[in-house]
Formats: C-alpha cells, structure tokens, sequence
C-alpha cells in the first residue's frame, strides 16, 4: 500500500509547477517510501487524488528517462528504477517537463511595459536557487521529510 498524501502536497504555494510535473515527483516520492512491491497507476492515481489517465502518461515518461520501470501484468506497476537517494528532483521534473526554464514576469505577463522587468534580478535569484534545490535534493530526501511530517514510517506492502 501507497501512503496517502495530504492536500497541499510538497510545492509550496509561492513555486507553482506545471500538474505533470507535480505528479511526477509527487508519484516518485510515493515510490520511493514503499520498502517493497509495485504500485499500480491506479493505486498512486488514487493516492495523489489525479486522473489516472494523466498519471499513466507523466509514469510513461518517467519510464523512458530510466526513473522508474514498470512490470505489466494484473500483479504489475512501477517501482524506482534507482536507489531513491540517487534520483534528484530536478531530473523527475526534466524527465516529465524538459528543462527547467526561467521564470520571467512574476506576473504571467509583463505589466510595467518595460523592456527590462524591474523585478528581474529577484527572478533570476528565486529561478537559481530552485534549480539548485532541484539538483541537489533527492526522492529519498523528500519521502524522509513527508514520513517526519505525518508522524511514523510509510506503509508497507508485505
């Protein structure tokens, strides 16, 4: 069994990713707290509170990057195809999105009418430090968090 995860999920609300990715890692880091077995689509479709349609695409693509491998089958699903504490964060969401681009307009489009943003050595920081964060945190780092936040170990399949 695949623990649940609470709305709200592991992005803050001031870093919006794209769904796909966020499915991605969020399916990812339920992977990578299961100590054993195979979670089906429809199992972490259920967990993550997602179609299981858009789940089994974003898992398609985690397939082809080597992320994880799945097993077909009525017993089938995916598990890690790594070691979680080898897969980093940043490759999950460039598997699922391509790579990560720079934020741009805090806006969504540019409001001030000027050429150079006046908010734009603020985004090119917060775009640095995120991708940092990305590359150096690993599945293994977030499933640890996500156990310390819901007080106990993650379910177990036996």
């Amino acid at each position: 069994m695949v623990k649940e995860c609470r709305k709200g999920g592991l992005v803050p609300k001031l870093v919006r990713f794209p769904e796909a990715a966020s499915l991605g890692i969020h399916a990812a880091v339920l992977l990578a707290s299961q100590c054993n077995g195979l979670a089906s689509t429809h199992e972490l479709a259920e967990r993550l509170n997602a179609s299981e349609a858009h789940l089994a695409k974003v898992m398609q693509r985690l397939v082809r990057a080597g992320i994880v491998h799945s097993t077909r089958g009525p017993k089938g699903g995916f598990a890690l195809a790594r070691s979680a504490t080898e897969i980093t964060l940043l490759e999950v969401y460039e598997a699922v999105e391509g790579a990560v681009e720079p934020a741009g307009c805090v806006f969504g489009t540019p409001v001030c009418g000027r050429k150079t943003c006046v908010f734009r050595g603020v985004t090119e920081e917060l775009d640095a430090r995120l991708r940092s964060y990305l590359a150096s945190a690993t599945l293994a780092d977030l499933a640890q968090e996500e156990e310390t936040a819901h007080g106990g170990a993650p379910d177990h399949q036996d």
